[in-house]
């Protein structure tokens, strides 16, 4: 996997784990409870200047179909959908490819050993 995309991927799992904590923590505010919102929110706009605007607005699309935008692919299934992937679908062998979809349900994948 090239250097870039590995970086990409990263971001973007950072950037949907910080997601999901604002949104926790918007439902705690609510209920009364302190949180750190603000903090939260001023790492998630350092997290996403990292990323390039084309592969962000990907991620923001996904993030209203689903909590979980980006998913581990393990035995060779995505496990956002839980379909097995094509053999044609590989980091293997496909260096040029930024970023991997899973063609059913359209996460974002990286795979895990």
């Amino acid at each position: 996997m090239s250097v870039a995309r590995e970086k990409q991927l990263r971001y973007l799992v950072v950037l949907q784990d910080i997601d999901n904590m604002i949104q926790e923590s918007t439902t705690e505010q609510k209920l009364g409870f302190a949180t750190n919102l603000e903090r939260l929110q001023k790492m998630r706009e350092e997290i996403a200047k990292e990323i390039p605007p084309p592969l962000l607005r990907i991620y923001e699309m996904l993030r209203k179909k689903y909590k979980r935008a980006i998913v581990p692919v393990k035995n060779e299934t995505c496990l956002g959908c839980w379909v097995k992937l094509p053999t044609s679908v590989s980091p293997r062998g496909k260096e040029n490819v930024s970023i991997f979809r899973c063609e059913n349900c359209g996460r974002i994948l990286y795979w895990v050993d």
